[in-house]
C-alpha cells in the first residue's frame, strides 16, 4: 500500500512534469498550456455530459427494482475521471480521457462488482432465494 502511495504521489507528478518540459521543447510553452487549459474545458463538459447521463441510468434502475451497482460505481470512476482531467499533465489527461469512455468505464465497473462479489459471496443473491416478511399497506 505504501509503495502504490509513493507511486501515486510522487512518481506520477514527477513524470508529468518530465512528459510537460519534453513537450513544451517540442511545440513550445504557450501550446502546452494551452493543451493542459483545453483538455481541462473539454474533460469537464464530457464529465458534465456523462454524469447527468450516468444518473439517468441509476434513476432508471432503481424504477426497475434493482441495485444500481455498476451506475453508482461509474458515478464514481467519472469523478475520479474528472479529477485527473483537471489535474494539469498529459498522462493524467489520457487516463482520464480512457475512462471518461462509455464502454470503458462500464467494463471497469462490472469487474469492480465482480470483484467485490467475488470477496464478499454472501452479498450474491442466490436464485429462487425467498425473503419472508410481514408488511402493512397504510393508504
Amino acid at each position: 500500500m505504501a509503495s502504490r502511495l509513493f507511486l501515486l504521489f510522487f512518481l506520477v507528478p514527477l513524470g508529468e512534469i518530465w512528459l510537460l518540459l519534453q513537450i513544451s521543447d517540442m511545440v513550445g510553452p504557450w501550446p502546452t498550456i494551452g493543451l493542459c487549459v483545453l483538455t481541462a474545458v473539454i474533460g469537464s463538459s464530457l464529465v458534465r455530459q456523462q454524469g447527468l447521463e450516468t444518473i439517468r441510468r441509476v434513476q432508471l434502475a432503481s424504477a426497475q427494482g434493482r441495485v444500481p451497482a455498476t451506475e453508482l460505481l461509474e458515478g464514481m470512476i467519472l469523478m475520479i475521471s474528472g479529477a485527473l482531467l483537471l489535474t494539469p499533465g498529459i498522462f493524467t489527461d489520457v487516463i482520464g480521457f480512457v475512462t471518461l469512455h462509455p464502454s470503458t468505464r462500464k467494463k471497469l465497473a462490472q469487474k469492480l462488482v465482480a470483484g467485490m462479489l467475488e470477496q464478499r459471496p454472501d452479498l450474491k443473491p442466490s436464485p429462487g432465494q425467498v425473503i419472508e416478511g410481514e408488511f402493512e399497506r397504510r393508504d
